[in-house]
């Protein structure tokens, strides 16, 4: 397994960081991992605002898919907090998940257990003195590729 560390000094950071993996990874499955308020939504909102997304970006804790249509393909921002039951994802078509264009962000994936289908790419934002750090782990050949990209700065 890859893995690649980056520390966020603020949410500004975070965006960024979401930014060049809307670069790096156009469709796949990322499972973004971290305590309440440690910035996955931050990263998933730079992710959206570099897909040219505009308006309110918001978790979608209540309602725990929000699809968002894109140039670049369809994006998938689950957030499976209040899940409760794994089997439940399926009457939310998660299906598509998987689709060639689609780009998944799924926050607290761990409680998908069983029904999401595997990370390309897994984010563990945490938190380091007054800072946050983001760890990325590449899952898949497509993973590992995206993360070569965001290590070259290519992205």
């Amino acid at each position: 397994m890859s893995i690649w560390q980056r520390e966020l000094a603020d949410a500004a950071a975070t965006e960024a960081l979401g930014a060049l993996l809307a670069v790096a990874l156009p469709a796949g499955v990322v499972y973004l991992y971290g305590d309440l308020g440690a910035g996955k939504t931050t990263l998933a909102r730079g992710l959206l605002r570099a897909r040219d997304v505009e308006g309110p970006v918001r978790s979608p804790t209540y309602t725990l898919l929000e699809p968002y249509a894109t140039d670049g393909g369809t994006v998938l921002h689950l957030d499976l907090y209040r899940l409760a039951d794994p089997e439940e994802l399926h009457f939310l078509g998660i299906e598509e998940v998987e689709g060639a264009e689609t780009l998944a962000l799924v926050e607290w994936p761990e409680r998908g257990t069983g029904v999401l289908p595997a990370a390309d790419l897994s984010i563990v934002l945490d938190y380091i003195g007054g800072a946050r750090r983001a760890t990325v782990s590449a899952e898949t050949a497509r993973g590992r590729a995206a993360l070569a990209a965001l290590r070259s700065g290519s992205a």
